[in-house]
């Protein structure tokens, strides 16, 4: 009879654990971003989560928080150690970021610290100047970095984040040294250091120079992607057309996850709603208002891109 009861309890324990997975979500969720308000993540992330509440999406809203610095690790850090594995606290991700940072080491986390549920954005990095700036194209930057080595400032938004992966490549492909300056408020900081002239110039995301540029604060010298983005940017040329050798290694991708641990049932069920709730057509057109790339990509697509990129980082990082 006591193993009876205790079969019974273990079964209605299942029962219920089901049935809440299955009633998920019950109450409104949130999102942490690794970076500052303002910036292309926390800018994109509003934009693709404003449908969350919908009937045919979650039918809850999301909710972002704000946790900035070290170029993402104190976001992240906080994300891998101390956030809920329940559903109800989901992240921003950017790669290359937090891989090459867990890659360098430092940092709490690893790649099987999270879950991913799907991506929204690929968003290239490239170089910016201001608007008064005597640069034209990088072969002036280069040919001043040069005549001047290491006197030519540039920022970005923090270490071994994709900014700073393009700078790397920059320098190794031109031969130059830079001094690479990481902002403590990630790429909107990074951004407002161009602009007030607190630089020479910067490494920032597409999304947020184009922005910029429409404003008429900056000019755009290059593009670090495999070729130019005819959608946003057909009139800038990527590096490799200017003569450096630079790759895609430091293309943002951005997309939402979950901690290690967070029950397969709520996995699943954000699995199949969030790609088609980054799908809508208001997502869409705000996206594409903000300058900001689509590249949406199921928990699958995204497993394997996450593999893909670290084993490549970790050749890339290597000899850098």
């Amino acid at each position: 009879m006591r193993k009876l009861i205790i079969g019974l309890a273990v079964a209605l324990m299942g029962m219920a654990g089901t049935a809440m997975a299955g009633d998920y979500p019950e109450r409104p969720i949130m999102l942490m971003v690794s970076y500052g308000a303002g910036g292309a993540t926390d800018f994109q992330a509003r934009i693709v989560t404003m449908t969350a509440g919908n009937e045919d999406a979650l039918g809850m809203p999301i909710a972002i928080i704000n946790k900035p610095g070290a170029g993402g690790r104190v976001g992240w850090n906080w994300f891998a150690k101390e956030a809920e594995a329940d559903g109800y606290t989901l992240a921003a991700y950017n790669i290359p970021h937090f891989i090459a940072q867990s890659i360098k080491g430092g940092v709490e986390y690893k790649r099987d610290s999270f879950e991913p549920i799907a991506n929204w954005g690929a968003d290239p990095a490239v170089f910016v100047v201001g608007k008064d700036s005597p640069f034209n194209s990088m072969a002036d930057v280069v040919a001043f970095a040069k005549e001047n080595p290491g006197k030519l400032t540039f920022s970005g938004a923090g270490l071994f984040v994709g900014h700073h992966i393009a700078a790397l490549q920059i320098e190794k492909a031109a031969g130059v040294k830079m001094q690479y300056i990481p902002t403590k408020g990630g790429g909107a900081a990074a951004m407002k250091a161009v602009i007030a002239g607190d630089v020479m110039g910067g490494i920032n995301n597409l999304s947020d120079a184009y922005r910029a540029r429409e404003a008429g604060n900056v000019k755009i010298l290059g593009v670090a992607d495999v070729k130019r983005n005819e959608e946003f940017l057909p009139d800038v040329p990527t590096m490799k057309e200017q003569g450096l050798d630079v790759d895609d290694s430091s293309v943002n991708f951005r997309g939402i996850m979950v901690p290690k641990g967070t029950p397969p049932e709520v996995i699943d069920r954000l699995a199949a709603t969030v790609p088609d709730m980054f799908k809508n057509k208001r997502v869409a057109g705000k996206m594409n208002a903000g300058g900001s790339p689509m590249h949406i990509m199921t928990r699958e697509e995204v497993q394997q891109m996450w593999k893909e990129r670290e084993e490549y980082l970790s050749q890339l990082l290597q000899g850098l």
